[in-house]
């Protein structure tokens, strides 16, 4: 069962964690069901860039992006060469090392 270690982040995760994943399920999915409350505005429907990610290790190993998804990430605070959307990157058989960014676009968040 492959792993995804998520980075230190100030206020979702702390201390950083390590989550055991299904191969088949989406990286948001998993972190939320480990609670890592990784924002998600549109509720996965890829429609916001909310739920983005970088993925420090095991990138080539998740499908491509596809033209929405980089659609949406052109208007994602700190885009980078890694950076995918969490509901859209499926876990494979590799492990993943992600980092959740500091911020996001969204104005207003339910969770505070």
């Amino acid at each position: 069962m492959p792993q995804i270690i998520v980075l230190p982040h100030h206020e979702l995760c702390p201390d950083g964690t390590v989550i055991e994943a299904d191969t088949g399920v989406s990286v948001c999915d998993a972190l939320l069901a480990n609670d890592v409350e990784i924002e998600h505005a549109c509720e996965m429907s890829n429609a916001c860039t909310t739920c983005h990610i970088y993925v420090r290790e095991g990138f080539d190993s998740v499908e491509e992006s596809d033209e929405v998804e980089d659609d949406l990430l052109d208007k994602a605070w700190g885009l980078d060469p890694d950076s995918r959307l969490s509901c859209q990157t499926i876990v494979a058989e590799t492990d993943l090392v992600i980092e959740i960014p500091k911020y996001t676009i969204n104005q207003v968040s339910e969770n505070h």
